[in-house]
């Protein structure tokens, strides 16, 4: 089910409704059923993958508790949580990529052989409750979390329908607790996640949706176009995957909250940025801190192999992201990035503040071409065309009209403008410092934008193909 669709309007205030309205030995019940029912409404069938990870990481978290002091049978357990969770994502995401990889080595070899793709529909959210999922038994296994007893505590751990699908990714000492606390309807907690709510669709059907209209013209048959349009649409991607993924990540924030739970922030004003280090610490946090934790820490950090560590945690991001080698080389490039301002340009430039975050951002947005390009020759026609064509037709040829240029750069700008505001505090935070006549003039505008400039299409989110 879509945040921004009918089905959720009526879905969310139900789900509220029923929540507070029963006794509390019934309310982890109702609400796993209806996670259960968000998620079905996507592919009934896939909620079974879901069933069979969550047996085997609730039994094993169970094992290796009970077995705290054999090591041996700890690292079972552990692995068999590992293989049945990686193993699944590894069938479902990557199966064709490998096949399609070998294919291209026979090819090459001229062996005359090949297989079949097996065409596999990827199960919505599978990248993110895999990635929860396994938080939960490392955790375990490291002695930080408790094996967790109740089946239904720990399905609606991996199940809680707001951040079921796109996250965030979160932690069991922050979320598991949770359902174990009881919760009352309070209006500061619907007050707040009103807030997140609105500011999240407004970010989402308003901004990215907007700016896709352009993007995915040029981006659709790239070879079309040169120079200035190439550009422009890249420069409008940043900003469209970050309304649509940072608007989902508020409207997971903000149904969660009314309902008395609370989720970590997942986007920290990312593009505001000095450095490319500061962006991968403020742009979807739960997957960055995972990908350390788990990933570059017990490689070595940057204590042994900086390089090596880096660049492996960064290409396992990127490949995370979808079985694509554009996927690949994108989080190389990040990678390359990353350890380039850590260890080459830490200590060579001063520059001006504003100076700096537009050179981290001109960085960013260029590993965006290959985020975005369909395939490798896409993105390498976009990059050696960039300087091509510099005059205002190539962005007239785009052929998309003139009022939904001017609707998606002058919200883009209103965006911009509020979190700028809001870089000291957080949106809500500075919300409560203001005057009431600002706050009743602010919703009322992003009623208004929502009403008259919204892309009512139910265009679904970005990162839930991943």
């Amino acid at each position: 089910m879509l945040f921004n669709s009918w089905a959720f309007i009526v879905f969310f205030p139900v789900v509220v409704l029923g929540y507070f309205s029963l006794p509390l030995k019934f309310r982890n019940i109702f609400l796993l059923a209806a996670s259960c029912y968000f998620y079905m409404v996507f592919n009934p069938v896939y909620v079974l993958i879901l069933f069979y990870t969550i047996a085997v990481d609730y039994i094993a978290g169970l094992k290796i508790e009970k077995n705290h002091n054999n090591l041996r049978v700890k690292k079972y357990w552990l692995w068999a949580s590992l293989v049945a969770n990686i193993g699944a994502l590894a069938f479902f995401k990557y199966a064709d990529f490998i096949l399609e990889s070998l294919n291209g080595i026979f090819y090459l070899t001229h062996t005359e052989h090949s297989f079949s793709l097996l065409n596999i529909l990827l199960p919505i959210g599978l990248s993110f409750h895999t990635f929860q999922a396994i938080s939960y038994t490392v955790e375990v296994y490291r002695g930080k979390q408790q094996a967790e007893r109740n089946l239904i505590d720990y399905s609606l751990y991996v199940m809680f329908f707001p951040q079921l699908v796109a996250g965030p990714i979160e932690r069991p000492q922050r979320l598991l607790h949770q359902f174990k606390e009881k919760h009352v309807f309070k209006y500061e907690n619907f007050s707040i996640g009103a807030k997140w709510i609105l500011w999240g669709l407004f970010k989402k059907i308003v901004v990215a949706d907007n700016l896709a209209i352009i993007v995915d013209a040029v981006y659709a048959s790239p070879q079309q176009y040169n120079g200035l349009a190439l550009i422009c649409a890249t420069i409008l991607f940043a900003f469209q995957i970050y309304g649509d993924f940072s608007g989902y990540s508020d409207i997971a924030k903000g149904t969660a909250k009314i309902l008395g739970f609370d989720l970590m922030i997942n986007f920290n004003l990312p593009y505001f940025s000095k450095n490319v280090s500061e962006f991968w610490r403020k742009w979807h946090i739960s997957l960055s801190t995972w990908f350390k934790d788990y990933v570059y820490i017990p490689l070595g950090g940057n204590q042994t192999k900086g390089f090596k560590n880096t660049l492996l945690t960064f290409a396992l991001s990127g490949l995370w992201h979808g079985a694509n080698i554009t996927f690949l080389i994108w989080g190389l490039l990040n990678g390359l990035m990353v350890y380039a301002d850590k260890y080459i340009f830490k200590r060579t430039y001063n520059f001006h503040s504003w100076l700096k975050i537009g050179l981290t951002f001109i960085g960013i947005d260029f590993c965006w071409i290959v985020f975005r390009a369909s395939n490798i020759g896409d993105a390498w026609y976009i990059i050696t065309h960039l300087f091509a064509d510099w005059s205002v037709n190539s962005i007239l040829a785009i052929g998309v009209d003139r009022h939904i240029w001017a609707i998606a750069i002058s919200m883009l700008m209103f965006m911009i403008g509020v979190e700028w505001m809001s870089r000291h505090k957080s949106l809500i935070e500075t919300w409560h410092n203001s005057k009431r006549i600002y706050k009743v003039m602010f919703l009322n505008l992003l009623l208004l934008f929502m009403l008259f400039f919204g892309v009512f299409e139910h265009r679904t989110f970005i990162y839930f193909q991943f």
